[in-house]
């Protein structure tokens, strides 16, 4: 597997890292044993947020004592200097430890710049300036707010969702990040559940020798899988790339990738969830999603206020209360048998 550099910050690993907002859903000790796991395995880079709940702590709790053998990174969705501050000691606090290899601007609605009113970048330099922070990165959902920190050459990494079901703009952002040196960070490899196929979706990311990967990790059976490739790194072939195509004509159009960012609903639908319905009932065992509790969520569309919040929200730009409606509709033709999945 090739060793991957993020831009100008120096830092080098395996093109295989470890995307840890799903262990929050673990308790404590196994969470801990798949993160120690992944470093016997070949892992180095780590990555959290301050929103993730308590992934900080088992992060901190597993690598107290071998600090400098691995890289981690975490965010701030801070919106004040106040925020900002509050947020990095408790994340130095949950990590124990005194510094953070990149320290990132957690799905940003746009640009923070010097100057700019909000305080946030000023606040990422002097946190840098006091030694607390190594590297100063940004994570976002839209793409053009994307490009224009890219273009901006204000931050040392751009993290990105990315996997072999993205777009030519996802692509150009991609190259864009390598001309400019900054390094780009994988999130969503698997498009939030969308893609099943491990081997598929490492074998396109090796196609790019300036992506790393972030893939998010719950079980260790999950964990497995990817650290099998550090041997034996599949190969994007024209097997694999056939197999892509046909993924692609399969999700042609607007589909809800399950980001969360357009929640919560003011009648309490899970978004997330039930406006991709028909996408997981074609590619994931079905009984799961047609449980009464699942019935139970999926009724509440009905409720829709057609407010409109959510499709203001959505990074994606989506159309989100005709998803859910469509969503609905196939659902209930699924639950009568008048479709088979």
């Amino acid at each position: 597997m090739r060793d991957i550099t993020l831009g100008t910050t120096g830092i080098t690993v395996k093109q295989n890292a470890f995307g840890a907002l799903p262990i929050q859903r673990d308790d404590k000790d196994t969470a801990v044993a798949i993160l120690r796991r992944a470093y016997e395995g070949g892992m180095r880079f780590f990555d959290t947020a301050r929103a993730y709940s308590d992934s900080e702590e088992k992060v901190g709790e597993t690598f107290e004592g071998m600090r400098d053998k691995v890289y981690i990174a975490t965010k701030t969705m801070a919106k004040t200097p106040e925020q900002f501050w509050e947020q990095l000691e408790t994340s130095l606090k949950n990590l124990r430890t005194d510094y953070i290899d990149l320290y990132q601007l957690h799905c940003v609605p746009q640009c923070y710049r010097t100057g700019d009113g909000t305080g946030l970048y000023e606040c990422m330099l002097e946190a840098k300036k006091q030694g607390k922070i190594r590297h100063i990165g940004v994570t976002a959902h839209n793409i053009e707010v994307a490009f224009e920190c890219v273009k901006s050459r204000l931050y040392e990494t751009m993290q990105f969702p990315f996997s072999y079901l993205c777009s030519e703009k996802e692509m150009a952002l991609v190259q864009a990040c390598k001309e400019a040196n900054v390094g780009f960070i994988a999130m969503k490899g698997l498009a939030g559940g969308l893609i099943h196929n491990s081997k598929a979706a490492m074998a396109f990311i090796s196609q790019y020798d300036n992506v790393l990967p972030i893939w998010g990790i719950q079980k260790m059976s999950e964990l497995e899988e990817w650290l099998a490739f550090m041997d034996e790194t599949p190969e994007y072939t024209e097997e694999i790339r056939a197999y892509v195509e046909q993924e692609r004509k399969e999700l042609a159009g607007d589909f809800c990738r399950g980001c969360g960012y357009c929640m919560p609903c003011p009648v309490g639908i899970k978004i997330n969830n039930c406006a991709r319905m028909s996408l997981m009932l074609r590619r994931a065992p079905s009984k799961a999603w047609l449980t009464e509790e699942m019935q139970a969520e999926m009724a509440k569309i009905e409720n829709c206020l057609h407010c409109n919040q959510c499709s203001r929200k959505c990074p994606y730009e989506l159309n989100t209360p005709e998803l859910l409606a469509k969503n609905l509709d196939d659902y209930k033709k699924v639950l009568a048998g008048e479709v088979e999945v």
